[in-house]
């Protein structure tokens, strides 16, 4: 077995102290091979069933209070037991392409406590959104923590990637400052699953915030998106709703569809952002590409199904 097969075994394991290395292999974008290696001892096929690890997405503008809830939320999960990864996606270097690491230095946390593990990730050319190495390494972690977060900056394409990673989506709005105005001009009420109104200790200012949400989701449809409001000062109140409401999402969801969903999503955008639109059309374009993933056996890892699309581009175009 290799050492990065190894690595996925020890995750699979439910190996904790792995964690710092699976980052680093998926990070280093010259060993493609070894993230694949590693993610196939993690992928359905090798766990028998998806990973039991919940992946729960939080993005919200900057300023909403994301790091600071973040805090608050990892305190509450250990104190019921669980183990938590934070994958905290920063902007990148313009110099080295690596994490600016704002998000990590601002949440409080434990470094001593083993079952704690936060890594500031780049967003890389994303725009705002995931870069392939933050979707294998949350993909990667679910095999061994309990819980795994990833927080983005709600700009670009952050939402919707997010959105495509994650179990369950909590987007977080700020009272006072128009973002709740501002989430429903943007027309983004398919992405979350839980709306989080922020800094609830500032009283009407809140509820007028949460009033203004629950007006908007009754007008999008019928979707049960659950409202929760927080304040993270202390004594914080309402922490224990939300998780109650991340976990109650995620107790009726099909987990195994989504994240077949999600893996075939992650192989086409990685597909099209190694070979482009000329190699989509060697497929015979996204829909062709997307019936073709379709037809892959399901337990596959991603890396796998971008490998494979991969040959068949090389096949046809040659």
């Amino acid at each position: 077995m290799s050492e990065a097969a190894a690595l996925g075994a020890r995750l699979r394991e439910r190996d904790l102290s792995a964690a710092p290395a699976v980052l680093n292999l998926v990070e280093t974008r010259t060993r493609a091979d070894e993230v694949a290696a590693m993610l196939r001892e993690v992928s359905p096929a090798a766990l028998g069933g998806e990973a039991p690890g919940h992946l729960v997405g939080i993005t919200g503008p900057p300023g909403a209070g994301k790091s600071t809830l973040l805090s608050e939320l990892v305190r509450a999960w250990r104190a019921r037991g669980r183990s938590v990864a934070v994958l905290a996606v920063d902007p990148s270097s313009r110099r080295s392409g690596g994490s600016l690491l704002g998000d990590r230095a601002r949440i409080d946390y434990d470094p001593t406590d083993p079952g704690v593990f936060i890594r500031s990730t780049a967003a890389g050319e994303q725009l705002g959104g995931l870069a392939p190495a933050t979707r294998a390494a949350a993909q990667a972690l679910s095999a061994a923590f309990d819980v795994v977060v990833i927080e983005t900056v709600g700009v670009g394409q952050s939402e919707t990637d997010v959105a495509e990673v994650a179990d369950t989506v909590a987007v977080i709005v700020q009272p006072g400052s128009g973002d709740a105005l501002q989430f429903i001009k943007a027309g983004i009420m398919d992405i979350p699953d839980v709306l989080v109104v922020t800094k609830s200790d500032l009283g009407q200012i809140a509820l007028r915030a949460r009033r203004d949400l629950h007006a908007a989701l009754r007008s999008a449809g019928a979707r049960d998106v659950e409202v929760v409001a927080v304040s993270s000062l202390p004594p914080a109140d309402g922490i224990d709703a939300l998780i109650d409401a991340l976990e109650k999402h995620r107790a009726g969801l099909d987990v195994a569809a989504r994240r077949l969903d999600a893996r075939r999503h992650a192989a086409l955008a990685d597909f099209r952002a190694e070979h482009g639109e000329r190699g989509l059309r060697a497929l015979g374009g996204r829909r062709a590409a997307q019936r073709w993933l379709a037809g892959q056996e399901e337990g596959l890892e991603v890396p796998s199904l971008v490998q494979a699309l991969s040959d068949r581009a090389a096949k046809e175009s040659s």
